[in-house]
C-alpha cells in the first residue's frame, strides 16, 4: 500500500486555484499570455496532483516542481510582470506548489531509495 501525501491535496487546490484566478482577479483582456498561462499550468497541476494522490510517485512530484518554478519566472518570459497582482499570483502559487511537491518528495520512499544509491 502506498501512502498518501497531504502535499498532494495542497497542489490539487493550488492548481484548482490557478484555473480560476483569471476570472477572479478579471485579469485584463491585453495579457492573454497570463491567462493561458493560468489555464494551462492550473490544469496540470491538477492533474499530476491527481495522480500523485492515487499513485504516488517521485516523478509526479518532479513534474509539479518544474510546473512551479516555471509558475515563478513565467511573469518576466511571458511578458505580464508589469501587472503586480497577477505576478504576485503566478510567484506565490509557484513557490507554494514548488514546495509542496519537493516536500512530498523527501518522504517518497523509492526517491529516498535511488537518492541512497547513488551517494553509495
Amino acid at each position: 500500500m502506498t501512502t498518501r501525501r497531504w502535499q498532494d491535496w495542497g497542489n490539487l487546490l493550488l492548481g484548482a486555484w490557478l484555473f480560476v484566478s483569471p476570472w477572479v482577479m478579471l485579469y485584463p483582456a491585453d495579457v492573454p499570455s497570463a491567462m493561458w498561462n493560468a489555464y494551462i499550468l492550473g490544469s496540470a497541476i491538477v492533474v499530476f496532483a491527481i495522480i500523485a494522490i492515487y499513485l504516488p510517485r517521485a516523478w509526479e512530484e518532479g513534474l509539479n516542481m518544474l510546473f512551479g518554478l516555471w509558475l515563478v519566472i513565467s511573469p518576466w518570459v511571458l511578458g505580464f510582470s508589469m501587472y503586480r497582482d497577477i505576478t504576485a499570483n503566478a510567484v506565490i502559487v509557484g513557490v507554494f506548489v514548488a514546495a509542496l511537491a519537493a516536500w512530498a518528495m523527501t518522504h517518497d520512499k523509492e526517491f529516498a531509495a535511488w537518492r541512497q544509491k547513488l551517494h553509495v
